[in-house]
């Protein structure tokens, strides 16, 4: 059944319906992401403590130091969370214009006042805390694009050039001039484009507008490799690991990440046992937490960890397939491709699949801003999932005569079914 005009002229004013305005009947929420979620803060904040005594070694602090900071994080996260998880929806689209602005100053002033780290510019000292605004901007680029196009599939427009690809262009651009550019930040900057490509998939642009924009992607990221000696080394340190692995080298980071999770052997040297926090491993708190904790856990912890991801991605994944509305459905779609990006991006380069991006890895990594952000952003999943509607997938296959044998076409349709499911009321 569609809604009325009336209520589809004021959707697609908004760019979503909220669904506390009675189409649908609040229930239980997804505890089960909630409790993934904690389980994996638990893992890095054991972690955390684990390496604590190489940190401080090395960094002249005390043992609790990255502790307490990471609870802080924890608890300013948790906050954020408990917010989000319980505002309105459309409360986003009232005060989108803000978090745009604020995203945008933000990121010009890490440019300007900001600390250069690693080549980036990612970071603004705010007494003894940092804040970092490439996280503030994927949040926003979450909010806008999946108002953007919860308009378009609304209005049916979702395949007009100058309606929906023109635009997309245009904030892709934005954000490689202002991630990418000004702050020097490319892996970041792929997170982005990972999750805008997800979104614009799930609502149904045509496959042939998102090759244009994954070649468009191409041309911009050979002109960021090429125009910076910095990236170029590392992709030589990448494509050649092993010239590069001495303690002056461009591939020193990337070699003791590797020795780290190979030494872990089967199942780890055991908890605060391992070496490469004592100032060994660069980063270990942050980009390289996969490879200590692989050196401490081994290859069976390791699996758990990928396999605690793997439930949490499929959790999100069937909020978004329930999700009541095209809004809500883009959200968790960016989310979830926001999370296994970072994830895919970090991991992948400690075992050397991918070069260093200087990616965190969601809830495990220390980090105040990533934590905060992450948290809130799943709780944005978690406000949705108190209203997934279980029986629509079911009612709407059988309306389209899918049967459980035949999952075959079901696979084929399932964009398509995805984009439309939320014309339904």
């Amino acid at each position: 059944m569609r809604p009325s005009a009336s209520v589809r002229s004021s959707n697609s004013a908004r760019g979503y319906q909220s669904p506390s305005s009675g189409l649908l009947r609040r229930h239980k929420p997804d505890y089960v992401l909630l409790v993934l979620c904690a389980v994996l803060l638990v893992v890095g904040l054991i972690t955390i403590y684990a390496i604590s005594p190489g940190l401080a070694a090395s960094n002249n602090v005390s043992a609790s130091y990255y502790v307490i900071k990471q609870l802080i994080a924890i608890a300013i996260g948790v906050v954020g969370f408990i917010l989000v998880a319980y505002l309105p929806l459309n409360i986003w689209g009232k005060y989108l214009k803000y978090l745009v602005g604020i995203s945008l100053v933000s990121a010009l002033a890490v440019r300007f006042v900001g600390q250069r780290v690693n080549g980036a510019y990612r970071w603004i000292q705010i007494g003894g805390f940092s804040f970092q605004a490439v996280e503030l901007i994927k949040f926003t680029v979450l909010i806008w694009l999946a108002a953007f196009l919860a308009r378009r599939v609304m209005e049916g427009s979702i395949r007009n050039t100058r309606q929906t690809l023109k635009p997309l262009l245009i904030v892709l651009i934005v954000v490689g001039v202002v991630v990418a550019g000004l702050e020097s930040d490319l892996g970041s900057t792929g997170v982005i484009v990972v999750m805008m490509a997800v979104m614009c998939f799930v609502a149904g642009l045509p496959l042939k507008k998102v090759a244009i924009i994954g070649g468009i992607v191409a041309i911009g990221l050979i002109l960021a490799i090429g125009s910076s000696s910095y990236r170029r080394e590392r992709l030589l340190t990448f494509l050649h690991p092993a010239q590069n692995c001495q303690t002056t080298g461009t591939g020193y980071q990337a070699c003791q990440a590797m020795i780290a999770v190979g030494s872990g052997g089967l199942f780890g040297k055991g908890l605060a046992k391992g070496v490469q926090d004592y100032g060994y491993l660069p980063e270990t708190y942050n980009d390289s937490i996969f490879a200590v904790y692989a050196e401490q856990f081994g290859f069976v912890g390791s699996a758990i960890l990928l396999g605690i991801f793997l439930a949490l991605f499929r959790r999100i994944k069937n909020i978004m397939e329930r999700a009541p509305d095209q809004f809500s459905r883009f959200v968790v779609a960016g989310v979830l491709a926001w999370l296994g990006a970072q994830t895919l991006i970090n991991i992948g380069a400690m075992i050397g699949l991918l070069p260093l991006k200087g990616i965190t890895l969601p809830l495990i990594s220390y980090g105040g801003t990533s934590i905060v952000f992450v948290m809130v952003a799943i709780g944005l999943v978690f406000n949705i999932s108190y209203y997934t509607n279980t029986r629509l997938i079911e009612s709407d296959e059988q309306a389209r005569g899918y049967s459980d044998e035949n999952t075959a076409m079901r696979g084929r349709h399932r964009r398509a079914y995805y984009a439309h499911l939320g014309n339904r009321a």
